[in-house]
């Protein structure tokens, strides 16, 4: 099957996806920092490397034949009456041999992919030399940066904090663990065999994570004092799934968290001072299964 317009595939089925921060990756080139002449001509200054995103899948644990990987895919830009499109050749790609990534979190400042498989968490960290062709981002698993999370399970979700000192996970089997970064001191431990752990959201001055598991309310837990603050309620019949802080234009920030209710899709809004519900809209009649907010604040995507 052809894919769709803008899109692209790379040869086995994919469950995650982030893009990465080039800024902290890339070196920049030593001619950037050399002084010339003021009468001399300006050197030709080199193109911005194109946007680049790592994907993470593949065909499990049997012998389907279909590689477990995790892809590092650049993006074309536009053509002439065409949407900008991922590379049809990756710009890198690592076996995990018979490991497939399920979740991954990327840290914001560039230390590295934190990858979820079936068995625990990897830290997959990139290389790049000097100069800023994105052609040369290799990856390379790290063994040791983990050790805490090697054997924990599979984590739903995995996130670290706007400025990457804080990570979090979630797994299925309930466990929430919560560190800080690069140290791994642990800053939250909840264990809950009754449930698992389905998102998680930081604030953006990280000083709350909101915590959804599959069944009960949302849970905001303060960062400072590993105190939870508020439990968020369900309505009848509702069931969280998705949360994301978002900030507005004031500066406030603001939770969404989706729900199912019967035959509808619902995002809840919630007050961050008082962590009251504020609005709640039916969206769709299908399952939400992806959501995200736009740095703004001002779109919301499922």
């Amino acid at each position: 099957m052809a894919p769709r317009a803008g899109g692209q595939t790379y040869g086995f089925p994919m469950y995650c996806a982030s893009w990465l921060p080039l800024a902290h990756i890339i070196k920049p080139s030593p001619s950037a920092d050399v002084v010339v002449d003021a009468d001399a001509s300006p050197a030709p200054s080199s193109p911005p490397p194109r946007p680049m995103v790592v994907l993470g899948g593949g065909g499990g644990e049997g012998r389907s034949g279909v590689p477990n990987a995790l892809v590092v895919a650049a993006l074309d830009p536009a053509a002439a009456g065409a949407p900008p499109a991922l590379s049809p050749e990756p710009v890198f790609r690592l076996g995990t041999e018979e490991q497939v990534p399920y979740r991954m979190a990327v840290h914001p400042r560039g230390d590295g992919v934190l990858c979820a498989f079936p068995n625990g968490c990897r830290l997959v960290r990139w290389e790049s030399p000097e100069g800023d062709n994105p052609h040369s981002l290799v990856l390379r698993s790290d063994q040791e940066a983990l050790v805490k999370l090697n054997d924990v399970g599979l984590q739903l979700a995995v996130s670290f904090s706007g400025e990457g000192s804080i990570l979090a996970t979630g797994g299925e089997d309930g466990h929430l663990r919560v560190f800080k970064w690069p140290g791994m001191e642990t800053v939250i431990e909840e264990p809950d065999a009754e449930t698992s752990v389905k998102d998680l959201s930081f604030s953006s001055d990280e000083m709350f994570l909101v915590v959804n598991r599959s069944s009960g309310p949302s849970r905001v837990w303060d960062l400072k004092s590993s105190e939870a603050v508020a439990n968020l309620p369900r309505e009848q019949g509702e069931i969280f799934g998705f949360c994301r802080f978002s900030t507005k234009s004031d500066n406030s920030q603001i939770l969404f968290v989706t729900a199912m209710q019967g035959d509808y899709g619902k995002i809840i809004s919630w007050n961050t001072t008082s962590w009251t519900r504020i609005g709640s809209k039916k969206v769709t009649r299908d399952a939400i299964s992806a959501f995200s907010v736009s740095p703004d604040g001002t779109l919301l995507a499922m």
